[in-house]
């Protein structure tokens, strides 16, 4: 699988992202990361596996924890990759403006515009 997507399929998890949404705070533990979570330190552990694999996160170890952080490069492709397409939607949109306003009739000069009796 190639490396953007990777990132997103660890993206399309709920739980993954929320662990994601917990270390934008600051680094962590595993056992820190798992605590709010209803599931096995195994079952966690294999989310965190996911997102390293994507380089979403780095895991090291200091004495007898091991400490997660976010990886800011992994983000970096699925970002690209984002911006290329809101730069594209945005030209779009601007497309679009652009022809709406040269297709508003504008009135003629000196007319009025017969008003309707109710």
């Amino acid at each position: 699988m190639d490396q953007l997507s990777q990132t997103f399929s660890a993206l399309a998890d709920p739980t993954r992202r929320a662990i994601l949404a917990k270390l934008a705070s600051g680094a962590a533990t595993v056992g820190e990361i798992a605590e709010p979570f209803d599931m096995s330190l195994p079952a966690v552990s294999r989310h965190l596996k996911v997102l390293t694999e994507a380089g979403l996160i780095e895991r090291s170890t200091e004495a007898q924890w091991r400490r997660c952080a976010l990886r800011g490069e992994g983000f970096r492709a699925a970002a690209d990759w984002m911006e290329f397409y809101r730069r594209f939607w945005e030209q779009q949109f601007d497309r679009l403006d652009a022809f709406l306003k040269s297709t508003v009739p504008t009135p003629a000069k000196g007319k009025r515009r017969a008003r309707r009796k109710p």
